[in-house]
């Protein structure tokens, strides 16, 4: 029994110099995050990447380049009536609706046409007044000349205050001839262009200078549009537009940035720019909705790479340059201006440099997977290592 126990003691031994040291205990529920070594999740590092490979997935490469840069802002807008062209039709005397020619909201008045008839006391008497006036003048054909122009000045008198109660010359001649007073008179539209409130009816008594009509001349009209704080300064008056409708597709029409609004909307942080646009047909109508493109004044020369170079990573910008052999490399950059199809590099690359154009999400991916594996030869436990079998002896024992 002896002579079995002491090889047998010789192996435990020799196995308890030689195995491997114990990982160092941890808190059930926590993970030791220094030992494991990972990277930031924003880091990156170089990506070796074939031709096969970068065809495969969709990598293309352009070279950054001293161009100038244009930009062009989008806004989203809405038709709205231009203020100069509107009109209130009031009257400038008393009395009561006998006739609407204008009867209905969204009907085009035209100026000179028929308005409206209307029973005044103040015609009535303007009226009277102008038929003595011109019997008046008849009675002392025979006096003196002073006498006569007297009379003749009251004659003036009298149509000059029916002209301004809008009382046409027509009607005021037709008077004259029959000699007797109107009950009733016409007045004409004194502008043109669509009615937009209609504040009348047959039969209402109105006041001078009471609001009956709300007109506007929609020949020409405004879109404005809102444009975010950080365009604000690309925007100028007189500044080209062109403008596209939802309700008018594969129309576009251009016109002339006429105004920008002095202040901003605290909520949406952004500020109206007004548009004026022509619309002869009528085919803008208040309310439809727009979307302007406005292109700025083109910069000098500046280094510029394709939009899709860049990638955002949250706490920095960055692109992947392509190197001499091959290698793709991560490199953080300062950007500044922005085209639809270019933005501007302030620092970080050198003209003629190759960068990634599309599928830069893609490489960051790769970068970022390259360095994380590089990271987890740290980690506790990821040693792994196949186990050496014991030898077996023939006989399905073992013997010292």
């Amino acid at each position: 029994m002896a002579l079995v126990l002491v090889p047998v003691a010789a192996v435990v031994t020799a196995w308890w110099f030689t195995r491997p040291a114990a990982a160092p205990p941890t808190t059930v529920g926590t993970v030791d995050h220094a030992a494991m070594g990972m990277p930031a999740s924003d880091s990156a590092s170089p990506v070796m990447m074939d031709a096969a490979n970068a065809r495969r997935i969709g990598v293309t490469f352009a070279p950054v380049t001293l161009e100038p840069l244009g930009r062009e802002v989008r806004a989203v807008g809405q038709v709205v009536v231009d203020e100069t062209r509107m009109r209130t039709v009031t009257l400038k005397i008393d009395g009561w609706v006998d006739r609407l020619y204008v009867d209905y909201t969204g009907q085009r008045m035209t100026r000179g046409a028929p308005l409206l008839t209307i029973y005044s006391p103040m015609l009535v008497t303007a009226q009277e007044e102008l038929l003595l006036a011109r019997q008046l003048t008849r009675d002392v054909t025979g006096s003196s000349a002073d006498t006569r122009t007297g009379a003749e000045e009251l004659v003036q008198a009298a149509r000059r205050r029916l002209r301004w109660w809008d009382i046409s010359d027509e009607q005021i001649a037709g008077v004259e001839r029959a000699g007797t007073a109107q009950r009733a008179l016409t007045i004409h539209a004194p502008v043109g262009g669509t009615v937009l409130e209609k504040n009348v009816t047959v039969g209402q008594r109105i006041m001078a200078g009471e609001p009956l009509y709300r007109v506007a001349d929609l020949s020409s009209v405004w879109v404005d549009g809102e444009v975010y704080e950080r365009d604000l300064g690309a925007m100028r008056v007189g500044q080209l537009v062109t403008a596209t409708f939802d309700a008018l597709p594969g129309v576009s029409m251009r016109g002339r940035i006429a105004y920008v609004y002095p202040t901003l909307s605290p909520d949406t942080r952004t500020a109206r720019v007004r548009v004026s646009l022509a619309n002869p047909a009528s085919r803008l109508l208040p309310g439809m909705y727009a979307t302007l493109r406005m292109e700025s004044d083109a910069r000098g020369a500046v280094l510029s790479v394709p939009r899709g170079a860049v990638l955002a990573t949250g706490d920095r910008q960055l692109v992947f340059v392509r190197l001499a052999n091959g290698q793709l490399q991560p490199r953080t950059v300062d950007v500044g201006a922005a085209s639809d199809a270019r933005v501007e590099i302030l620092r970080g690359v050198a003209l003629g440099d190759t960068v990634v154009a599309s599928a830069t999400f893609l490489v960051d991916a790769e970068s970022n997977l390259g360095s994380a594996l590089g990271g987890m030869g740290n980690m506790p436990g990821m040693d792994i290592t196949a186990p050496v079998p014991l030898p077996v002896k023939k006989g399905g024992g073992s013997r010292p």
